[in-house]
C-alpha cells in the first residue's frame, strides 16, 4: 500500500488536474460516507463538525452538508471565520445548520459538543508546520475532555489527526486520538509510524479523484499480506536441498554462542536447502550441539575471536557454492574481529555470493572503518537498530529517531546498500538509481515482544534465508521483516508481550509462512 509524503500528496494535487474544488466535494463526499459507516443510522444523530481555515476544512464542510441532506443533527464549528463567499459554508447556512465560530472563545464549543455522537477533525490537514496553540489548543484539549467521559463521542479524523506530523508519525502534545482516519487520496507515512499510528485508529483510504498513475512516484509502502504472499519464494513440488539455495553464516565468540545459533535458526525456518554456521574452532563444539540441522565450518581463532587471516578461509568455504552471506552476529568487538571484517568484505565479489547481510557486531566493529562503505563490492543488506545507524553514520541517535524513514532513506543512497532500521514499524530503504531518495518499506507491526536480546539475530538471518533463495536484497529484507513481524504476532496471541524470547520467535517463522499461504 502507498504511503504519500507532504511533498508527494501535495505535487500530486497540483499537478493531477482536477480543480481544488472538485478534489475537496470528492473528499467531503467519502467523508461524509465514512461516518455514515461509523453511526449505522443518520436520522437525528448529532454531529459535529470542527472545521479548521484551510482546504480540510473546506473537506468537512462538505461532508458536514452531506450528512445534514441525510438526515442527521449537524453543528458546525468554525475555528476562524471563513469568507462570506465560501460556497460550502453557504451551503450550511441555506439548509440551516447552526454555525459556531470559535475564534478566541473555546468555552462556545461546550454547547455546541453537548450530546453529540460523533465528532469529525477536519482543523487541520498535511500542511501543519508549527507547534498547535492558542485557540486551537484549546478546542482540542476540550476535545480530549469530551473522548474521556464514560460514554464519549466518537472521533473521526479527516486525513491526518490534527496535530500529527504526516511524514514522521510526531504527535503534538494537544493531538487527540481518533477512532478512525480517512486518508485521501493515499496513507499518510506518519499514519503507520509510531507515535502517529496510535492516534490515527482504524486508516481508511478513500479515493478522492486524483488518477492512479500519481502513485508511481510515491517513494514508500507498507509492507501488506498481500505484498509479502506475492513475494514468498516458490516450493517446487520436485524440489531438493539444491532447489532452495544455501546460506553461510559468521557468527559467534565465547561470549555470545546464542547469537551465531539464533541466527542460523532464522535462516533455516525461512526454507534454503543448507545453512552452514563458519565459527570460532573454540566454540564449535558448544554450538553443535544445539545446532543439529547446520553444517559447520570450523575456523581457527585467537582466544575465540577470528581475525583477519581466517577471512581467507571464508573465501574458500564461499568458493564452494553458497549463495548468501551473513557477517556478524555476536562475533564481538574486538580488534581482532575489526581486522577479520576490514579483511574479509573487500574481497567479496558477485563471484563469490549473490549479496551480504552484515548485522550486529559486523556492523559495530565496520563502523570503526573511516568510509566503511566503500569496502563492499557485492550488494549488501545491514540491520543496525538506531544506536548502531548512530555510529555507522556519526548522526546522533536522537536526530534518527526524530525521521527514521528519512535517515534511513539517507543513508541507502548514499552508501549504496540497502538498510533495515530496527524497532517498532521496522523500515527498509533502498537506494535509488534516479537520485529521488530512495525506495522504503514500513513493517506493519509494533510488538514490544520483539524488544529482547537474539530478535535481531533471528532477523539477520531469516533475510539471509530468503537472498539464498534468490529473492532480491531489497524484497528478502523486507520480506523477512515482515515474517519475523507476522512470527512476533502469532507468539503475542499466545504467550503475551512479557517473557518473548527470539527462539520463539524464530520457531514460529514457519507458522507466519503458513498464514500467509492461507493454510
Amino acid at each position: 500500500m502507498k504511503l504519500a509524503t507532504v511533498a508527494e500528496m501535495q505535487h500530486a494535487e497540483r499537478e493531477c488536474g482536477v480543480p481544488v474544488e472538485q478534489l475537496m466535494e470528492n473528499a467531503g463526499l467519502a467523508v461524509a460516507q465514512e461516518a455514515w459507516l461509523m453511526l449505522g443510522e443518520l436520522a437525528d444523530r448529532k454531529i459535529v463538525v470542527l472545521a479548521g481555515p484551510g482546504n480540510n476544512g473546506g473537506d468537512g464542510l462538505v461532508a458536514a452538508r452531506h450528512l445534514k441532506d441525510w438526515g442527521a443533527d449537524v453543528t458546525g464549528v468554525l475555528l476562524k471565520p471563513r469568507g462570506e463567499d465560501d460556497a460550502n459554508l453557504k451551503a450550511l447556512v441555506e439548509r440551516d445548520v447552526p454555525v459556531v465560530v470559535i475564534d478566541d472563545d473555546v468555552a462556545k464549543l461546550d454547547e455546541a459538543l453537548t450530546g453529540a455522537e460523533l465528532m469529525i477533525d477536519a482543523l487541520l490537514g498535511t500542511g501543519r508546520a508549527r507547534p498547535i496553540e492558542g485557540p486551537l489548543a484549546g478546542v482540542l484539549d476540550k476535545l480530549r475532555d469530551t473522548r474521556s467521559r464514560r460514554l464519549p463521542p466518537r472521533l473521526l479524523a479527516v486525513d491526518l489527526p490534527t496535530g500529527l506530523d504526516a511524514d514522521t508519525g510526531a504527535i503534538d502534545p494537544h493531538t487527540v486520538a481518533a477512532d478512525q482516519t480517512v486518508a485521501l487520496g493515499w496513507s499518510k507515512v506518519g499514519l503507520h509510524t509510531l507515535p502517529g499510528a496510535q492516534y490515527a485508529g482504524r486508516v481508511e483510504v478513500v479515493d478522492i479523484g486524483i488518477s492512479p498513475e500519481f502513485g508511481s512516484s510515491i517513494q514508500t509502502e507498507l509492507m501488506t499480506a498481500s505484498w509479502a504472499r506475492s513475494t514468498l519464494p516458490e516450493r517446487p513440488p520436485g524440489a531438493h536441498k539444491g532447489t532452495f539455495g544455501s546460506a553461510l553464516v559468521v557468527a559467534g565468540s565465547p561470549q555470545y554462542i546464542g547469537a551465531a545459533a539464533l541466527s542460523c535458526t532464522g535462516a533455516l525456518r525461512v526454507g534454503p536447502g543448507i545453512v552452514t554456521l563458519a565459527c570460532a574452532r573454540s566454540v564449535y563444539p558448544m554450538l553443535a550441539s544445539k545446532l543439529t540441522e547446520t553444517t559447520f565450518e570450523p575456523l581457527d581463532d585467537k582466544d575465540g575471536f577470528l581475525s583477519a587471516e581466517e577471512a581467507y578461509s571464508v573465501r574458500r568455504a564461499l568458493s564452494r557454492g553458497y549463495e548468501a552471506l551473513l557477517v556478524g552476529p555476536g562475533l564481538a568487538q574486538h580488534g581482532y574481529v575489526v581486522a577479520f571484517v576490514r579483511a574479509l568484505l573487500p574481497m567479496l565479489t558477485k563471484d563469490d555470493v549473490r549479496a551480504v547481510v552484515i548485522d550486529a557486531d559486523g556492523l559495530n566493529n565496520i563502523s570503526k572503518v573511516e568510509r566503511w562503505w566503500e569496502m563492499l563490492q557485492v550488494p549488501a543488506v545491514i540491520t543496525p537498530h538506531p544506536g548502531e545507524l548512530s555510529r555507522l553514520s556519526g548522526v546522533d541517535t536522537a536526530e534518527i529517531q526524530r525521521d527514521r524513514l528519512a535517515a534511513a532513506r539517507t543513508r541507502a543512497s548514499q552508501w549504496g546498500l540497502t538498510v533495515v532500521v530496527k524497532g517498532a514499524n521496522t523500515i527498509v530503504a533502498a537506494p535509488d538509481p534516479d537520485g529521488r531518495g530512495g525506495r522504503a518499506r514500513l513493517s506493519p507491526f509494533a510488538n514490544p515482544g520483539l524488544a529482547t536480546g537474539g530478535t535481531g539475530d533471528v532477523l539477520a538471518g531469516a533475510i539471509t534465508g530468503l537472498i539464498a533463495q534468490g529473492v532480491e536484497p531489497f524484497d528478502a529484507a523486507s520480506l523477512g521483516v515482515y515474517l519475523h513481524g507476522l512470527a512476533g504476532e502469532l507468539v503475542r496471541r499466545e504467550l503475551g508481550e512479557a517473557g518473548m524470547l527470539a527462539g520463539d520467535v524464530a520457531a514460529a517463522l514457519p507458522r507466519a509462512i503458513k498464514e500467509l499461504k492461507g493454510g
